[in-house]
């Protein structure tokens, strides 16, 4: 229908192959073409050979077949049969670009090739054409995918007891992955984030598992990676502590599962515990710990380094038992218990005494105290305490003490030569001791002491020993009856005087109660000359010897006759006596008018002076002090003999209570109510009082504080005033005994040997003895607060008793030392001065202080006038006239020198001592016609 030459023809090539070949061979039967690559001309071929020819040389080639493909995550290997044995192909593949590679094998009947270098997790087309000369099959075309690289950095990054979180790094742009685990697979599909979190549940606790995770993309697996891990262990159901003590605690916890290994942790420490396989629970001590201290545990089950979430626990060792209780106080009735606590720790404390519980928490104060009252006197008490933490206890310490015995209420029976007396209480010993022999008395509670010395006094010492403790059980002293005296008199004074004499008796006494017709004397010689009776007259005579305030019961009596002599001189001598008056009294009126003007001058300037007191200039002094010493210094008694009712009309109610009188040293030296100072109370019904009064000063109207020598009993009171008044000096101008007597306690402890006075510490730190003085400074600690203080000490000690010292210039250099002090402390803070009685020599220190002062101020003095002052805060202040003279000569000599005369007091001293003495015997006098129990005292 169409020529060959009309027609041009390209063979098209078909998928189908069976389809193409039909076509062709149509197509060859209706016409004839020659070879469409050849350039020469066609040569004319008939049909038939035409399409031989062409059949054979390009429909000969055929693709392969059943190509496998094997993955790998950079590589792809193909697989297939050789077609006709054929041995050469052409593989070809796609992805961004096209590659091609040769593949010759000669040998098999089958053909495997690695395509490398690919990138992993791609898709690629691979095309595999077999190749003859120079004949091509059409090709066979296959798709294949490498695998994707696998996960890295996979762990655990928790696990508990039910389940385990993985995590791994994200393969670039793979979201899907493979979990696969106990027989059991399970799909991941990742976030954008660069790590991938599952977490795998449902476990069973303290087992390991083992994971295979691929990553997938395009439903090709990685080649997977293998991981294990396991599951942690529960915790214990329980968790105790089974006992502790001081430095350890055992602890307890049920075995988990039969787990065997534990850790144990508190305050920053590990502990691997190993549990016995045989035993249900596991038991550890924890030791080295410190004692009552509250610790934290908490116990972990570990399973293959994997440790539970832990069981908790809060214990406590227990507290340390006290190292010593100390008794600080006993009494007849209570007993002060103390011991010393760690502030640090709060403790609890449990008193266990005389059957009650008492509870003492620990404070800011490292001393706890407790005082336990209403208890029997001389009796034995014990008692324990027990430390408390956290409801542990201690082991309890215990001990015991006694209760004091009032050794006053005892009903002595004293003779002049023993002591007897039925004591209740426990005591294991009882001495009595003076100053040369102890004397003891048997065992039992009847005390006896035998073989006493007369009028002697014994300080009684009852003690009570057990287990090498030592009791002070009480101290009594006891003055036994005096000796029994001998006497007889003699003839004096014509009869109308009789010296009685008696004999000096073996004993002790310190005076003898002289008893003539109901007139009575006392003295201190073995002598005394009585006047005042009719010549040739018997009269009875009783002698009793003193010691101290005690007399003896039973006199000794005897009649004494007096001279009858006197009955025939009196009447002469009556005669001549009223004749040589009558002559003196002419001559005295006649001859000296002048002494009765000078009586009525000195009665006018006793007037004036009571009147208005006024200070006298230095430059008038040195002519006031001539004009007061004229006539045997009776412008001086007049002063001081009009000082004597001041201040006198005040109120002492508080010193005169019953509770208080005990306190005084002297009956009638006592504080006015409106200027005595006060203690703070302890508790309501405790007393303020002591012996004690503000006194004004040259700067301030409580400059000074005027008290008492402390008795024994006031010792607490005295250093709770120092305290509490903020004293920083005290100035001491009297010794603690002098001739004899008791004149203060020593109320300082012994040097470096800390005393506790009620809740103050005193040390004496340091003591420098002088000629005149001693000087010492005490530390004064508060036992509660720990608050200290520094107080100095002036002791004057060259001062008589009713006396002035030797000479003013040593008593002025003392108070140079004490108003250096006082400006140097420059504190508002008052001084404290005190003697025997805080009124004698403590009025005229106090004075001769402040009368420099105004002397030095003011260039005048005002003596009378300030010692007016005094007596109007404090009964008696300069006590003796010869002290108030004393006064005088002080500014005397201490005036300039411009301003005194060349005449000194001091060049006619005895004068001075003669007055004394006259005042001292005219209370002697007094005494012995009016006798009366009040001391006078300075």
């Amino acid at each position: 229908m169409f020529g060959l030459e009309q027609i041009q023809m390209k063979l098209l090539c078909f998928e189908t192959r069976s389809n193409c070949l039909m076509l062709l061979v149509l197509i060859m039967l209706k016409w004839d073409f020659s070879d469409c690559s050849s350039e020469t001309s066609p040569t004319a071929v008939s049909p038939t050979t035409q399409l031989t020819t062409y059949l054979t040389t390009k429909l000969s080639l055929e693709n392969v077949k059943n190509v496998q493909v094997s993955a790998a995550d950079v590589s792809i290997t193909l697989m297939w049969e050789k077609v006709q044995n054929i041995s050469t192909y052409i593989v070809r593949y796609f992805h961004n670009s096209s590659k091609e590679v040769n593949v010759n094998c000669t040998e098999g009947a089958s053909i495997t090739h690695e395509i490398s270098g690919l990138t992993p997790a791609t898709k690629y087309n691979f095309t595999i054409i077999t190749v003859r000369e120079e004949s091509k099959s059409t090709g066979y075309t296959v798709k294949a995918v490498t695998r994707p690289l696998n996960p890295e950095e996979l762990k655990a990054v928790t696990q508990n007891e039910t389940s385990i979180t993985l995590q791994w790094r994200k393969v670039s742009n793979i979201y899907s992955y493979i979990l696969f685990y106990n027989e059991t697979n399970v799909t991941v599909s990742a976030s954008d984030e660069e790590k991938v979190i599952k977490e795998i549940d449902g476990l069973t606790s303290a087992t390991r598992y083992s994971f295979r995770l691929f990553a997938v993309f395009e439903n090709v697996m990685s080649s997977g990676i293998n991981f294990s891990a396991a599951t942690a262990p529960r915790n214990s159901n329980w968790f105790k502590s089974i006992s502790q003590n001081e430095s350890s605690i055992t602890l307890q916890w049920e075995k988990v599962d039969g787990i065997l290994d534990y850790r144990l942790v508190f305050s920053r420490e590990q502990i691997n515990v190993s549990a016995n396989v045989s035993q249900e629970q596991v038991t550890h001590v924890v030791s080295g710990l410190t004692n009552g201290t509250k610790y934290s545990f908490s116990v972990f089950a570990v399973f293959e380094n994997i440790q539970s979430s832990g069981t908790e626990l809060t214990a406590a060792t227990v507290p340390l038992t006290l190292a010593a209780v100390r008794v600080t106080e006993r009494t007849v009735s209570s007993v002060t218990l103390e011991w010393n606590v760690d502030v640090g720790k709060k403790w609890i404390y449990i008193l266990h005494f005389n059957g009650k519980n008492i509870t003492l928490n620990t404070t800011t104060n490292n001393v706890l105290s407790s005082t336990l009252s209403s208890l029997q006197p001389g009796t034995e008490y014990t008692f324990s305490v027990v430390t408390k933490f956290f409801e542990l206890h201690s082991k309890a310490y215990e001990g015991f003490t006694v209760t004091a015995i009032d050794c006053s209420v005892v009903n002595w029976h004293v003779t002049d030569s023993s002591i007897q007396g039925e004591v209740g209480g426990l005591f294991s010993n009882a001495t009595a001791a003076n100053k040369s022999e102890t004397h003891v008395s048997p065992g039992g509670s009847n005390v006896s002491f035998t073989g006493l010395y007369p009028g002697a006094t014994y300080r009684i010492t009852l003690m009570y020993e057990k287990n090498s403790y030592f009791f002070h059980q009480c101290t009594h002293n006891l003055t036994i009856i005096p000796p029994v005296l001998s006497g007889h008199c003699e003839h004096w004074g014509g009869g109308y005087s009789v010296q009685i004499v008696w004999n000096k008796p073996p004993g002790v006494w310190t005076a003898v109660e002289v008893n003539v017709s109901g007139r009575t004397l006392r003295t201190g010689e073995q002598y005394v000359t009585v006047s005042g009776f009719q010549p040739a007259t018997a009269y009875q005579v009783s002698l009793a010897a003193l010691s101290g305030a005690v007399r003896r019961p039973e006199p000794f009596v005897f009649l004494c006759h007096t001279d009858p002599r006197g009955v025939i001189a009196g009447s002469v001598i009556a005669v001549l006596i009223i004749g040589v008056l009558l002559c003196i009294a002419a001559f005295v009126y006649y001859k000296r008018p002048d002494i009765i003007s000078r009586r009525k001058f000195y009665s006018g300037a006793a007037e004036q002076l009571n009147t208005k007191p006024k200070a006298i200039s230095a430059v008038k002094f040195a002519a006031h002090f001539h004009r007061l010493s004229e006539n045997e210094y009776m412008g001086f008694s007049e002063e001081y003999e009009n000082l004597s009712p001041v201040g006198r009309d005040q109120t002492q109610k508080v010193a005169l209570l019953p509770e208080n009188k005990s306190k005084n040293r002297f009956v009638n030296i006592l504080p006015y109510d409106w200027c005595r100072v006060k203690l703070s109370k302890s508790s309501p019904t405790a007393s303020d009082y002591i012996n004690a009064s503000y006194m004004p000063g040259y700067n301030s109207k409580r400059e000074y504080i005027a008290t008492q020598g402390p008795l024994s009993s006031t010792l607490n009171d005295f250093w709770q005033m120092v305290w509490e008044q903020r004293v920083n000096g005290i100035v001491m101008v009297t010794n603690c005994t002098e001739k004899g007597r008791a004149k203060c306690e020593e109320y300082w402890p012994p040097f470096s040997k800390p005393c506790l006075y009620g809740e103050l510490l005193v040390t004496t730190t340091s003591e420098q003895e002088e000629s005149n003085w001693t000087l010492r400074e005490f530390t004064v600690k508060h036992r509660d607060t720990c608050e200290e203080c520094r107080v100095k000490h002036f002791h004057f000690t060259v001062w008589p008793d009713h006396g002035v010292p030797l000479n003013t210039e040593i008593l002025i250099q003392f108070r140079g030392l004490v108003r250096q002090h006082i400006e140097r402390q420059a504190s508002s803070a008052p001084t404290v001065v005190h003697c025997s009685a805080g009124v004698g020599r403590t009025g005229t220190i106090i004075a001769l202080d402040v009368l420099l002062q105004q002397l030095q101020n003011q260039k005048a003095v005002g003596i009378n006038d300030f010692v007016h002052r005094m007596r109007l805060h404090r009964s008696n202040m300069v006590q003796t006239e010869s002290q108030y003279i004393f006064l005088h000569q002080c500014i005397m000599d201490c005036l300039p020198s411009d301003k005194k005369t060349e005449e000194s007091m001091y060049a006619n001293a005895d004068i001075i001592y003669v007055n004394a003495t006259a005042l001292k015997e005219l209370i002697q006098m007094h005494n012995a016609k009016n006798f009366s129990p009040v001391m006078t005292c300075t």
